[in-house]
């Protein structure tokens, strides 16, 4: 089988050490489409750098919400140089967090619109980050798409039923991390939503190194692409089909998303 990873942060510390043999291992697993998500400008530059040197990495620019209070004169400058290149296939990611304090929600707001409008504008899809935000953020979307087509994808969902029925009518991809395959009552709603995303839309992701999915949470801190197969067999079982086939219909999705060509037989499962 093979999959694809839409959200990594490989280029951050907790990969310094092995961050080779990190991303062999996870072609081992059989990933073999990995998005790498900046979360500032030297975050942006240092995914670009790893898509540049791995054939199956590509790159996300953009400044992460919790880093807005961070950037400096002409980090966004930076970011939109960046986009005009080959391996950037997408920006981000950008979005709302009202969970941390680390930047006033006005100046997450003003970066919020500057990757939508710049997304638009360079015909790149937008990954979206959300915690606590849903009312903040859905409006700005909306405004976003009376504007022109908006195409992206909230990552790492962990909203409820209706936030993902507004997305998905502005035309939205979700992806799911290892909060899906959580499986005490807590998470009980989201697993409920995963179920109700269209084929066609859904994404995976382990947000490596975040989110260590079932059965490896507790037992490691780190997180890593190879892991996304937990989450495609938690996804296919919620959903009555085929890791087989769940697998390579997220690969198909993430192809159109990231517009990557090359065309995944659905098929035969």
């Amino acid at each position: 089988m093979q999959y694809a990873d839409t959200h990594v942060h490989l280029d951050q510390q907790e990969f310094a050490a092995d961050r080779e043999t990190v991303i062999q291992r996870s072609r081992k697993a059989g990933v073999e489409i990995m998005v790498c998500a900046g979360t500032s400008a030297d975050s942006s530059r240092a995914a670009l750098s790893l898509a540049q040197a791995h054939t199956v990495i590509y790159a996300a620019v953009g400044i992460q919400p919790n880093h807005c209070a961070e950037a400096g004169p002409g980090d966004w400058d930076r970011i939109v140089e960046m986009a005009e290149q080959p391996k950037v296939v997408a920006l981000g990611e950008t979005g709302l967090d009202r969970h941390w304090d680390f930047a006033p929600l006005e100046l997450q707001c003003v970066y919020l619109d500057r990757h939508l409008r710049l997304a638009q504008r360079s015909n790149l899809p937008v990954i979206l980050h959300c915690r606590e935000a849903a009312a903040e953020l859905l409006p700005l979307l909306r405004e976003a798409a009376s504007r022109g087509p908006l195409r992206g994808v909230l990552h790492a969902f962990s909203g409820n039923a209706g936030m993902a029925a507004e997305c998905l009518e502005l035309g939205l991809y979700v992806s799911f991390a290892g909060p899906v395959t959580y499986t005490n009552r807590k998470f009980r709603p989201l697993r409920e939503v995963a179920q109700t995303i269209p084929d066609d839309r859904l994404l995976i992701e382990t947000d490596s190194p975040y989110l260590v999915p079932h059965p490896l949470r507790g037992q490691q801190k780190r997180n890593e692409p190879a892991y996304v197969a937990c989450i495609a067999e938690c996804l296919a079982e919620l959903r009555g089909t085929s890791v087989q086939r769940l697998s390579a219909q997220t690969m198909e999705n993430a192809r159109q998303l990231f517009r990557l060509g090359g065309d995944v037989d659905l098929g035969g499962f």
